[in-house]
């Protein structure tokens, strides 16, 4: 069954609303050096992921500037998993998680197959999604499915789909791809306020994810 992961989380209500959906996994990002409302300080970040519960998974997303850096956030935000973006060869991923001591899923572009088959065994996860030049998500903009499925055939390594998911398109998209888990940042925001989560939202895009899973979509 496909997984969820509800990223951007920067209030309790929103953790709350997010764990009672039946998310996987839950995203907070931090320490990113791009502007976005989703972003929350790696204190606030260790203070919502210490308010999980048992059994939902925790995720450090952040775009560290090297090894080290990566390793920091780690270490402060002390979540399940860390997920990093930016243009990190092998050799540093391995480097990370093995400093870290915690799951790294890596972000990539979707129009960067040949780095996912590199990342290919190294990563714990891969993420594909649609990224602005800084290599940050969010950007509310989907890809092409089709070439997303292709790859996650080649690999070995779980792919994780990102990119433009609401809770309109999901159940398309998971058909698509049959990814191990899908995650959703901007899909799932309150219109009056950007950063905030609507909580049917929430609700509705881990029902249909889910819905796929289960029926397939024939």
């Amino acid at each position: 069954m496909v997984r969820t992961k509800l990223c951007g989380l920067g209030t309790e209500a929103d953790v709350h609303a997010a764990v009672d959906a039946g998310a996987d996994a839950l995203g907070f990002i931090t320490d990113v050096g791009v502007d976005t409302p989703r972003e929350v300080s790696p204190d606030r970040a260790r203070e919502l992921a210490t308010s999980v519960p048992p059994f939902v998974t925790t995720v450090a997303v952040t775009i560290p500037e090297s090894v080290d850096d990566a390793v920091d956030v780690a270490a402060r935000v002390d979540t399940d998993a860390l997920q990093v973006h930016g243009d990190f060869a092998p050799d540093e991923v391995r480097a990370i998680r093995e400093r870290a001591g915690v799951d790294v899923i890596v972000a990539l572009g979707a129009d960067e197959p040949e780095r996912a088959r590199d990342l290919d065994g190294v990563a714990d996860a891969l993420l594909v999604d649609s990224l602005t030049e800084e290599g940050a998500g969010g950007t509310g903009e989907t890809h092409d499915w089709a070439a997303t499925r292709e790859l996650r055939h080649e690999l070995s390594t779980p792919l994780v789909l990102a990119g433009g998911l609401t809770p309109g398109n999901v159940h398309e998209a998971v058909g698509t791809v049959e990814p191990f888990a899908v995650d959703v940042a901007s899909g799932v925001e309150r219109a009056d306020e950007p950063g905030r989560k609507d909580h049917d939202a929430l609700r509705a895009f881990v029902r249909e994810a889910t819905r796929t899973a289960h029926t397939g979509t024939a």
